[in-house]
């Protein structure tokens, strides 16, 4: 009976969630913006104007003549930004528990997994996320459906991409009782990127090292082969696909960065020679150095199994101090929170520690907009507030150039030029 009656609030959420959704928007809406943060060029622009045309930026200036049948938002007193984008989220993983234990998952239904989901995608949208890379679930494919869900306008959520399920070696980080995804040779890499591709998978997740948040994983092993690697991302280019991987340990993240991945997710123990190999091929680091926060606090409680704890132990201080050094050195950065770990409404917390350990507000600000859509490949799409592009903006009180923790107060968010936040 209780199970009925869960499913069935569910469903009723996700109905009523459905019939209240904003409508898509028609015709042409002018934004008066206080200020503006060009991210492309990395400025600020006063006293605005946006111009929207249904899903999409149609124009900006200061002088631009607003059309008489316009409707206006007047965001005078505010700053505007692009929809922010995070690009290591994992939706999909059900509630937020606290522990970060994945054999929660074998005690629910795939089904109730990821309608548990639907209000990881409203929060994450409302704290202002339009975009999100989701890089992996345990229960494979439930990653998928929740974005059909958003397009097709049952549920509120960011615009996804999504990885179907993790691909790792048998016993490896993230492995569970559940062997989707699960490779052990060249060839079993190539079999289950097929396999992800048709299932609609919009990039590829691979475990190249140990895990923290796994049981019997050691985040410093060296999991996948250098040719296990290069088998993945030779594959994945013939479907058009990117590959992130997931890598703690050093000799892990260089044989990714060699065999020709689009980013390295963590990049906690990265050594010099992995900052100059990641330099040279161009390959972006996404480094998810607030989670620390989470986990020792969850360690405090005792609410986290000890053997996570201790896989943690001084991970996160290093990762920290390698921030700063791929910072300094110019590497391509991209904002990834691997939400989940922590609340799904806090990623933006991340802000104030990439500035605390190296960052301008710009710079940080970039890597959640401009670079990450890059990574992403949507770079024409999304991103950046120009012409063109879709009418995905956010704003703040204040500068947040001159406080990036107002980036944790956005009081303004529209996705596809569609208000959800006012």
């Amino acid at each position: 009976m209780k199970s009925r009656f869960f499913f069935g609030i569910i469903f009723l959420f996700v109905y009523t969630a459905k019939a209240q959704q904003p409508t898509t928007p028609e015709g042409v809406t002018a934004i008066k913006a206080g200020r503006v943060i060009d991210v492309e060029n990395g400025r600020v622009l006063e006293k605005q104007i946006i111009l929207l045309r249904g899903k999409k930026i149609e124009a900006i200036g200061g002088e631009l003549k607003i059309p008489a049948a316009a409707k206006i938002l007047d965001l005078s007193t505010k700053t505007v930004l692009p929809g922010l984008i995070d690009c290591h989220t994992h939706l999909a993983d059900g509630a937020h528990d606290g522990n970060g234990d994945p054999t929660s998952q074998l005690k629910r239904t795939a089904s109730q997994v990821v309608l548990e989901s639907v209000p990881n995608a409203r929060m994450t949208l409302e704290s202002g996320f339009t975009t999100v890379r989701d890089v992996g679930v345990y229960r494979a494919l439930n990653d998928v459906a929740l974005p059909d869900a958003i397009n097709h306008g049952y549920i509120v959520g960011p615009r996804m991409f999504v990885a179907g399920a993790y691909i790792t070696i048998t016993g490896g980080a993230g492995a569970m009782d559940l062997d989707y995804g699960e490779a052990n040779s060249p060839w079993e890499v190539r079999q289950n990127v097929r396999l992800m591709a048709h299932a609609g998978a919009d990039h590829i997740k691979l475990l190249s090292t140990g895990a923290v948040l796994t049981h019997g994983s050691n985040p410093n092993a060296q999991e996948f082969t250098l040719e296990e690697l290069q088998a993945a991302v030779s594959e994945a280019n013939n479907f058009g696909l990117r590959v992130a991987a997931h890598a703690h340990a050093p000799e892990g993240i260089k044989n990714a960065i060699r065999a020709g991945v689009a980013s390295i997710e963590h990049a906690t123990l990265i050594d010099d020679e992995g900052i100059a190999l990641a330099k040279e091929h161009g390959t972006y680091l996404d480094m998810d150095i607030y989670d620390d926060e989470c986990i020792q606090a969850a360690g405090k409680t005792n609410s986290i199994p000890a053997d996570f704890l201790e896989h943690d132990r001084n991970l996160g201080e290093i990762q920290r101090r390698n921030f700063t050094k791929a910072v300094r050195a110019g590497i391509q950065m991209a904002f990834g929170t691997d939400a989940g770990v922590c609340p799904y409404d806090v990623a933006a917390h991340q802000f104030a520690f990439m500035v605390k350990f190296g960052m301008t507000p710009m710079q940080a600000i970039q890597s959640a907009t401009s670079n990450a859509a890059t990574l992403i490949g949507k770079p024409e799409e999304f991103g950046s507030i120009r012409p063109g592009k879709s009418a995905d903006l956010i704003a703040v009180d204040g500068d947040p150039l001159a406080d990036i923790r107002l980036l944790e107060h956005v009081t303004f968010v529209m996705k596809e030029g569609v208000i959800y936040k006012q």
